[in-house]
């Protein structure tokens, strides 16, 4: 033994010189099959990479054409009514291109869009992803298989959606099965057993096997309804315990239980809150999907009406160059004659080049100041992207309906009470102090002394088998059956626990009641804040209406003072050049070019401004014929209602009874007549006495004259614009320079019939629009109408009859 002692210890003593021998120089490890290419090799942890995701793309996406820009007009015109952007808008709005809130103007919804998140904006799944939202906690059950309830308040934005509610009611099946043995001394021995012995200490030795299977539920009124099977199986080997008559035995029991609170978290008011809490964020996700549907409704109709003025703002260039263009080439033509200097042809050059420079800046869009960032292309894009089509297809968009010029008087206290009562988001701060009064109703509960009840019952049977054919006699026979002992109902036991547990001083408890009730106080007093604001914005839409139509009507008669201007001076100038400046002659197609700009500005800031009006009463979806509706659902969720609705028929109302919780909603939703009958009465304004103070300005109540403008199908594309020959005024001729040159009665007469039968020749006009098919770039030009007349068309005041939009339910995700 020693000779292998020293044996060992001479190797031990040589291994570890050789290890103290070699240092600390480190070795690369050696791997079998290595490889000289290390493409798994890492320096960095961190790095940019692409995601392994791949969705389908949208074909309006890969397809898109080049832009159509300055050089490039290559399409076919695409006439679009407003009642068609709409539907088209709503057709394909899975998300919807537009911001929340009330803003008067939104833009770059695009680059929004790209750089924002899904939950920026609204999409017909925001209602089913509500409804479908769930809590991270699972239901929990202590060790004999009963619910535990949750403690604490729970708020509004702590739960999910109806359905997640609903499952703290559900019942929860669990079951275990253990299995164990021992085998161990202990310190223990017979009782006339010798402490010397060999068969001392004594061993126990024994297998024991429980099972338990139990099915527990959540009561509405806040208690716990429990019951249980147990199977206990035990058998002892020792065969030294004292009085021990059968060495295994089995144990079966039966347990049904109920706890119930007292005092804290009882009644079906205070447990049914957080499902309340969950359908009120329901209520609330609904209204914010309408307040989105609405926006994307008013930014197609003010996308449409700026793509109506994107055109008009062309067909004034074009005019205002034109004219610029012909004075350019009768100064041209005088001065070879000696009738005019070179100053006055480079002057009306400049007016032409400026013209034409504006002319593109109203096409294709500006940067520069004062001009239009878009121009048509620009805003056929915008308006594209809120119809959810493709950006470039080879067609052009070409509004057909025209802006309404009829003047509209909206009721005053009829419009408060409208808007006090549909607008959408004074409907959600409504439904957020009920979802606070209901949180103050769970606050002011935990302040009452935790008192439950728990009475439990149980049928117990004991045998030396679990079960047998035939009746069997009693325990402790070996013969005896558990299940038979069990089903005799010979055993049972019973028991009664009374739980109490109160905090002393209740700090928590008041301040939650305290901050409950702050916040109750907060939510109302910013809804009464939010209606005297939501009260001024619709006084400013209000206002700005009769300022718009008030404009639009000095914008006509200052489009027909200067377009007399205009021509008079041009005619002067083409017959006698030396009684007109030709500057003069510049300065007036400058003041007609702004001045039938401004009025089609006016005109269409006018309807933009009725929009509005109705944007912010709550009235627009109704004034469009827009209904919002949820999606289908399968045939077994209509049966299942018939069903309940069957089951609820035959019910008998209990006459004493009180229904707890009380009222949350009042129905659906009520139309405009509705709601004037509704808050019609609480709106009590006075009106001023018209001699009380002297206006400014004298209001304007005629109708809005006439003004020399055209449809849209009849201006020439953008093609002939950029390089002009038609549509211009014809040159003079020398037999026009030799003219006689009219007197001065006959000039002021011929003024004067223009003047007096201006308007009688345009409203017995009519401007017939037939346009043929013709090659326009790579395809032909849309057909118009064979006539069109331009009269007053009150279109947006037109319903858009079977118009809907639905959202998609939980089951169809």
């Amino acid at each position: 033994m020693n000779r292998f002692l020293f044996k060992l210890a001479t190797y031990l003593q040589l291994s570890v010189a050789i290890f103290m021998s070699t240092g600390c120089t480190p070795v690369q490890p050696y791997f079998m099959h290595e490889k000289p290419q290390l493409e798994h090799y890492l320096n960095s942890v961190a790095s940019v990479e692409y995601p392994d995701v791949e969705v389908g793309k949208l074909p309006e996406t890969t397809e898109s054409l080049a832009p159509l820009t300055v050089d490039n007009h290559e399409y076919v015109f695409w006439d679009m009514s407003l009642e068609e952007c709409v539907e088209m808008a709503l057709t394909n709005a899975r998300f919807l291109p537009t911001t929340s809130g009330t803003a008067e103007f939104r833009q770059g919804i695009a680059s929004q869009f790209v750089s924002g998140t899904a939950a920026q904006f609204g999409s017909v799944y925001d209602v089913a992803l509500q409804e479908t939202t769930t809590q991270g906690i699972a239901l929990a059950i202590d060790g004999n298989g009963n619910r535990l309830l949750p403690r604490g308040v729970v708020r509004a934005n702590q739960v999910g959606g109806v359905e997640d509610a609903l499952a703290e009611f559900d019942a929860v099946f669990s079951g275990f099965v253990d299995v164990s043995n021992i085998d161990r001394p202990q310190n223990t021995s017979a009782f006339d057993a010798d402490p010397n012995d060999d068969n001392n200490p004594q061993f126990l030795q024994s297998f024991d096997t429980s099972q338990q299977s139990a099915i527990s539920k959540r009561l509405a009124t806040g208690g716990v309804a429990s019951m249980r099977q147990i199977l206990q199986y035990g058998r002892n080997d020792s065969g030294n315990i004292v009085n021990q008559i059968s060495n295994s035995d089995y144990t079966t029991a039966i347990e049904a239980q109920v706890q119930h609170p007292l005092s804290r978290n009882r009644g079906t008011y205070i447990n049914r809150i957080p499902v309340l809490l969950a359908s009120t964020n329901e209520d609330i996700t609904i209204t914010n999907y309408e307040a989105q549907v609405r926006n994307l409704i008013r930014d197609v109709e003010n996308s449409y009406w700026d793509l109506y003025l994107a055109y008009r703002a062309v067909s004034t260039a074009t005019t205002a160059r034109d004219f610029a263009q012909l004075t350019a080439e009768v100064s041209e033509f005088k001065e070879q004659f000696g009738e005019d200097s070179l100053q006055a042809v480079s002057q009306a050059r400049a007016q032409y080049f400026n013209f034409q420079r504006r002319l593109i800046g109203a096409l294709n869009g500006s940067n520069l100041p004062g001009e239009d960032r878009f121009g048509v292309y620009g805003r056929e894009r915008a308006l594209r992207e809120l119809l959810g089509i493709t950006i470039t297809d080879g067609r052009l968009i070409r509004p057909t309906h025209e802006p309404t010029q009829a003047r509209v008087d909206f009721d005053w206290e009829q419009s408060v009470a409208q808007m006090l009562y549909l607008s959408p988001e004074l409907r959600e701060k409504k439904y957020q102090i009920k979802q606070a009064q209901l949180e103050l109703a769970l606050a002011k509960n935990q302040l009452l002394p935790d008192v439950n009840l728990s009475l439990l019952y149980r049928w117990v049977g004991v045998g030396s088998h679990f079960g047998s054919t035939s009746r069997s006699p009693r325990f402790p026979s070996p013969e005896s059956s558990a299940l038979t002992e069990l089903t005799s109902g010979d055993f049972q036991e019973g028991e009664i626990r009374l739980e109490f547990n109160m905090p002393v001083g209740v700090r928590r408890e008041k301040a939650r009641i305290r901050n409950a009730q702050l916040t109750l106080r907060s939510r109302e007093d910013f809804l009464r804040e939010s209606e005297r604001m939501a009260v001024s914005q619709l006084s400013d839409a209000v206002a700005k209406t009769k300022s718009h139509y008030s404009q639009l009507h000095m914008a006509a008669n200052e489009w027909q003072a200067s377009e007399l201007e205009a021509n008079t001076r041009l005619y002067q100038f083409q017959n006698r050049p030396e009684r007109i400046d030709p500057n003069t002659v510049l300065q007036s197609q400058q003041r007609l070019a702004e001045a039938q700009i401004n009025y089609y500005r006016a005109l269409t800031e006018y309807n933009k401004s009725l929009n509005y009006v109705d944007y912010l009463r709550g009235t627009l979806l109704a004034q469009s014929g827009i209904t919002l509706r949820e999606g289908p659902w399968n045939s077994k969720a209509y049966c299942d209602a018939l069903e309940r609705a069957r089951e609820r028929a035959a019910g008998k109302q209990w006459q004493y009874g009180v229904t707890r919780p009380g009222v949350i909603r009042r129905g659906p939703v009520k139309n405009a007549e509705g709601a004037v009958l509704m808050y019609g009465d609480e709106i009590n304004t006075q009106s001023v006495p018209a001699n009380l103070g002297e206006s400014l300005l004298t209001p304007q109540g005629m109708a809005i004259p006439e003004v020399n403008d055209k449809s849209l199908q009849t201006l020439p594309t953008p093609k002939d614009l950029i390089s002009p020959e038609l549509n211009r005024p014809a040159m003079p001729t020398s037999a026009d320079q030799s003219a006689i040159e009219p007197s001065a009665i006959e000039q002021a007469a011929r003024a004067d019939i223009a003047q007096a039968t201006w308007n009688d020749n345009r409203s017995q006009e009519v401007h017939v629009a037939n346009v043929e098919s013709q090659p326009i770039g790579s395809g032909l030009r849309q057909s118009s109408p064979a006539t069109k007349s331009l009269g007053i068309e009150p279109v947006r005041r037109k319903p858009i009859t079977g118009r809907s939009t639905t959202s998609v339910p939980p089951d169809h995700l």
